[in-house]
């Protein structure tokens, strides 16, 4: 897993700094660079690009024609460097190192939030609010739903994990008991 980081962190940071020069709007360049990350870990993708019968250029083809919309040339330029390089398999790790440079400059950071059950949006409007109150940051919330948690929330901010699950209660019960 380090290897992968350390691999995608120069390319992360080189189109931070290309976007930073050509005044890219970051949000759009976050969009598309998920895009390209979500296209290059399809498996049928993968199998394509190892085959040894397929150019740089027949990848590049198929990504761009496979991407939802025209891709800037920055970002056309970006890709032909990484799949030139043989980088297409760390496309997802540069995807997130670059959302994390983004969310440095904005002073924000992409939050995790798994909940027992689905979330309504104006209740999910509320735990943002309470959320980065208690982060001291904005966040940005991906929701996904695990019912083993039964209820409450999980919610993961880079490093820091908020568990209010009943899972979670349920195990701290667990090992208080059994101490």
């Amino acid at each position: 897993m380090a290897e992968l980081a350390t691999i995608a962190r120069p390319y992360a940071e080189a189109l931070f700094k290309a976007c930073a020069e050509q005044q890219v709007d970051l949000s759009e360049a976050t969009a598309w660079v998920d895009e390209l990350a979500a296209i290059a870990s399809n498996p049928q993708l993968r199998e394509v690009v190892d085959s040894p019968k397929v150019t740089a250029e027949q990848v590049l083809g198929v990504i761009v024609g496979v991407a939802r919309s025209a891709l800037p040339a920055i970002a056309s330029n970006f890709l032909r460097t990484v799949v030139e390089n043989g980088r297409l398999r760390v496309l997802s790790e540069i995807a997130a190192q670059f959302r994390t440079l983004v969310n440095q400059t904005k002073g924000a950071s992409d939050a995790l939030v798994v909940s027992a059950f689905e979330v309504a949006p104006q209740q999910l409007s509320e735990l943002g609010s309470t959320l980065e109150k208690r982060f001291g940051r904005k966040l940005h919330l991906t929701v996904t739903v695990d019912p083993s948690l039964i209820g409450g929330v999980r919610v993961v901010v880079g490093d820091e994990v908020l568990d209010t699950s009943v899972k979670a209660r349920l195990e701290q019960m667990k090992a208080a008991l059994t101490a």
